[in-house]
């Protein structure tokens, strides 16, 4: 059986989508790779205020609670990766647009954002229509 090596990348589209095998100590993009020992406390602390306002928070409706719960997984995914080895392993890495190589917990984390905007403006849109 074949070994994944830092570094590595297996093709699965080649020139288009690849899997790399890329460690980050940093946040996204590796911002703060020098710094990264932080980091594992925000993860933690974005995980604890989430779990917090799902548990004895104001009643969310559904985008938001779908929102806030692809940020906490991926903050949560995160945050065990940094705190088990101090790093995250990224390997997710589409050359057709050369973005930066990420991971599914950086996945979740903007899916849930892009939840939370929707449903900031479907929210505010349906409610000035349901006004007398």
């Amino acid at each position: 059986m074949e070994v994944f090596q830092i570094g590595e990348s297996w093709h699965v589209w080649p020139g288009v989508f690849h899997f790399t095998f890329v460690v980050n100590s940093g946040a996204a993009f590796s911002l703060f790779h020098e710094q990264g020992e932080w980091l594992r406390w925000v993860s933690l602390l974005v995980s604890l205020v989430l779990f917090g306002m799902v548990v004895w928070g104001p009643q969310l409706s559904f985008g938001e609670q779908l929102g806030f719960g692809f940020i906490f997984s991926g903050a949560l995914g995160n945050g065990i990766d940094r705190f088990a080895s101090g790093k995250v392993i990224d390997f997710i890495d589409v050359r057709l647009i050369q973005f930066p190589i990420f991971n599914m917990a950086d996945v979740f984390i903007n899916i849930g954002v892009i939840c939370l905007i929707v449903s900031a403006f479907w929210t505010e849109g349906r409610s000035r229509s349901q006004k007398p």
